[in-house]
C-alpha cells in the first residue's frame, strides 16, 4: 500500500520545508517539493493520500527512558506495555526504550527474558531495552556483553536507593570498565543515595512526614556531587555516560564543563523539571505526592538553566521517565510517610506536547523540539537512520501534528493507565492529529487504530555519538 503525505511542512534538524512524504509499506521511500511533476504522479497512483495542509510533518518521536510495569516499593507501575505504549501513540511517540529490571541475586540473561515476556506481543508501537544493573559481579560484567549481541548495549546504575539499587563507586568503575572495553552506554541515576538516606531518617524523626519532604531530603547540592563522582569515574575509566533525569542547574553545570573538556557526557532531562517544582510537590494535605519523583522537582528557578541547556546541547534529550502510580491506592502507601510513596509520575503521552509549547514559548526551535524528541535519542542509542528522520529509507513512523489546535491536559482525557494528570487544567497550543507506526496508521484524529501487538523489538547498535 503506498501513502502520500502531501501539503505538509516537514520539520527536521535542518529546519522546514515543505516537502511531500511517499510511504510504501512500512518504510518512507521517497520525499519530493510540492508541485513537482514527480510529487502529482504520486498523487495519482498513491492508495490513500493524507491531506498535511497547514500541519507540521515529524518523525516520530522517541522516549528513551520509561518504566511500564516496573516493580516499586511493594506495587508496579500503573500502565502496562499495552497501555502504555498505546498512550505514547496518543502523544506522537512511535518508539519507547523501556528498562529491564534486574533485581539482587539475578542474572542479566533471564532479566532480559522475563521483560521479553511482559513486552512481547503485546506493545502499539516499536520498543527496545535498557538493562538496569544493580548487581555487579563476575557474571554480571560477562553478561553485560551477551545483552549487547542480543541489542541491549546501554545498562542503567544508581547511586540512590541503597539496598535496592544502589552500586558502589567501586561496582560502577567495574562496569564502566566492560562499557569501555565494548562501546557501551552507562547511564547513571546521580544522586548521593547514602546522604540522602540520612535526611530523610532525619526528617522522619523530627515528625516530618509530608511530600514536599521528599523534595527538600534530596537537595540539588547531592545531585551535582554524584553526577560530578559519575563523570569522574567515566573520565578513569573511559566509558561514556548518559546522566538519565537531569533536574538541578548545578549538576547541568558539571555535565556541560565536561562536555567542553571533550568528554563522552550526555544529559537528558524530563518535562517534569521543565514545568513543575518544588511548590507542586508542597500543595497542600497529601496532593504533593503526585509529584514525587527523583529526583525531585527543584524550585523554579531551575527551569531557566534546563531551558538553556536544551539549546545548548549541554542537555541533549527530553525523555519522561514515565514511572506512574496511581494517587489511590498507590501514592497513598505514603501517607504519614513520605519515604514510602511510590517513586514516579505519568508522562509519557504529554512528552511532545510539552515540548512544542516550549516552541510556542520561544524557548526552543522547531528544530530543536525534532531533536532532542526524535533525532538525537535515535542517533543515542543506535536507531538512526531506521528512526527519527523524516528520510527514504527510515521506518515510516511518522507524526502530522496541528500546531494552533488548542488542548487543556486531563486526565479526564489522557490515555494513561493512571488515576490523575500531573499537569492538570495545563492549557497548551498543539495537538498531534495523525500517527503512522511503520506504515501503519494508528491515530487519526481522534481515533485508536493501532493494535496491540503491532510494535516491534528494536535490537540497537551502539551511541553514534562517541569520539
Amino acid at each position: 500500500m503506498q501513502i502520500l503525505i502531501s501539503g505538509g511542512t516537514v520539520i527536521s534538524t535542518a529546519g522546514a520545508a515543505g516537502t511531500e512524504v511517499l510511504v510504501e509499506g512500512e518504510r518512507i521511500i521517497a520525499t519530493a517539493a510540492p508541485g513537482t511533476q514527480l510529487a502529482s504522479s504520486w498523487a495519482a497512483a498513491a492508495d490513500l493520500v493524507i491531506d498535511a495542509a497547514g500541519k507540521y510533518v515529524l518523525p516520530g518521536g522517541i522516549d528513551a527512558h520509561t518504566h511500564m510495569e516496573m516493580p516499586f516499593g511493594g506495587t508496579f507501575s500503573a500502565d502496562t506495555f499495552e497501555t502504555g505504549t498505546q498512550a505514547a501513540a496518543w502523544g506522537g511517540t512511535t518508539t519507547i526504550i523501556d528498562f529491564a529490571v534486574q533485581a539482587k541475586g539475578t542474572s542479566l540473561l533471564a532479566t532480559l527474558d522475563k521483560w521479553h515476556a511482559k513486552a512481547d506481543g503485546r506493545c502499539a508501537i516499536d520498543y527496545g531495552f535498557h538493562m538496569i544493573v544493580s548487581d555487579v559481579n563476575d557474571t554480571t560484567l560477562k553478561e553485560m556483553e551477551a545483552c549487547i549481541d542480543a541489542g541491549v548495549n546501554s545498562f542503567k546504575m544508581f547511586m540512590a536507593y541503597p539496598g535496592v539499587f544502589y552500586a558502589t563507586d567501586g561496582e560502577i568503575l567495574l562496569a564502566m570498565q566492560k562499557a569501555a572495553a565494548t562501546g557501551a552506554t552507562i547511564m547513571m541515576h546521580a544522586e548521593n543515595g547514602i546522604a540522602i538516606d540520612q535526611l530523610v531518617a532525619q526528617a522522619l524523626a523530627a515528625g516530618k512526614t509530608d511530600p514536599v519532604q521528599h523534595g527538600l531530603t534530596r537537595p540539588p547540592e547531592l545531585e551535582a556531587e554524584a553526577t560530578s563522582r559519575a563523570i569522574a569515574l567515566a573520565r578513569v575509566t573511559g566509558a561514556p555516560l548518559y546522566i538519565v533525569h537531569l533536574s538541578a542547574a548545578q549538576a547541568l553545570a558539571a555535565v556541560a564543563a565536561a562536555r567542553g573538556d571533550g568528554q563522552n557526557v550526555f544529559a537528558e532531562t524530563c518535562p517534569q523539571y521543565l514545568y513543575l517544582s518544588l511548590e507542586d510537590l508542597a500543595k497542600p494535605g497529601f496532593e504533593g505526592a503526585k509529584y514525587v519523583a527523583s529526583p525531585p522537582p527543584r524550585p523554579k528557578d531551575h527551569q531557566a538553566s534546563l531551558w538553556r541547556g536544551l539549546r545548548t546541547n549541554d542537555l541533549s534529550v527530553v525523555s519522561t521517565d514515565h514511572c506512574p502510580f496511581c494517587f489511590a491506592e498507590q501514592k497513598e502507601l505514603g501517607r504519614g510517610d513520605f519515604s514510602k510513596i511510590p517513586n514516579g509520575m505519568p508522562g509519557v503521552e504529554h512528552r511532545m506536547d510539552l515540548l512544542h509549547q516550549g516552541v510556542v514559548a520561544g524557548e526552543i526551535s522547531l528544530a530543536r523540539w525534532v531533536e532532542v524528541a526524535s533525532t538525537t535519542p535515535a542517533r543515542m542509542f543506535g536507531l538512526y537512520p531506521r528512526k527519527g528522520t523524516i528520510a527514504p529509507g527510515a521506518d515510516a513512523d511518522i507524526v502530522i501534528y496541528d500546531p494552533g489546535a488548542a488542548q487543556t491536559l486531563s486526565a479526564q482525557t489522557h490515555h494513561m493507565n493512571v488515576d490523575y494528570s500531573a499537569y492538570e487544567g495545563l492549557e497548551i497550543t498543539g495537538q498531534v492529529e495523525t500517527v503512522l507506526s511503520r506504515g501503519k496508521i494508528v491515530i487519526d484524529r481522534g481515533e485508536y487504530h493501532g493494535r496491540t501487538g503491532g510494535g516491534q523489538f528494536l535490537e540497537r547498535s551502539l551511541c553514534q555519538y562517541l569520539s
